[in-house]
């Protein structure tokens, strides 16, 4: 049996979760933050605008353990307006999102509005600031993981999501590692 190296990134904004990006247009890609062994791949995606907790692995059956439903996602944002409970126990029992033109009803996750804010470098990418407006922080755990799901959520119950930060995949946190940094870890299943 072969062995296989894991490691956990906590990912920046304006990055995409790639190594290689084959566009004129010039892409920020992982392979600039860190030297990875060769065939190793993202566990998952986040979006160019999305930060966190990203992890990596040389090895495809622990990729696909980790993206299944077996395991949780949680993600903090950082909502335009002040979110409602109405709006968190939508969320809770599932929303109609869009996926690929088709609607998808999402399963039902855990959410709830964080007291107090996180306490986050800021982003590369300013955000407005409250001048336009209140915000707030919730925390969102799913176990699925369609295109931009959290974002389409906040956006389908009328709170659309300016940040987001994914913080823990299963029992593995995020922690207080900055922007950029990666670990080697161990992974089982």
């Amino acid at each position: 049996m072969p062995d296989h190296r894991h490691f956990k990134l906590h990912k920046p904004d304006g990055y995409i979760s790639q190594f290689i990006y084959n566009s004129s247009r010039k892409k920020k890609v992982l392979s600039e933050l860190y030297d990875f062994p060769d065939k190793t791949m993202s566990i998952g995606r986040l979006d160019e605008l999305s930060e966190g907790l990203l992890l990596l692995t040389t090895d495809g059956k622990m990729s696909n353990y980790i993206t299944s439903r077996k395991v949780d996602k949680e993600y903090y944002v950082l909502l335009d307006g002040v979110i409602t409970q109405e709006a968190i126990e939508k969320m809770k029992a599932g929303v109609k999102i869009g996926i690929k033109g088709e609607k998808y009803l999402t399963k039902p996750c855990k959410a709830h509005i964080l007291t107090s804010p996180p306490n986050f470098a800021p982003r590369n990418k300013r955000i407005r600031d409250d001048r336009h407006g209140p915000s707030t922080w919730a925390s969102i755990t799913i176990n699925e993981g369609k295109y931009k799901q959290v974002r389409k959520m906040t956006a389908a119950v009328g709170f659309p999501t300016l940040r987001l930060i994914r913080v823990r995949i299963g029992d593995i946190l995020l922690g207080d590692m900055k922007a950029g940094e990666v670990e080697e870890i161990e992974l089982k299943h």
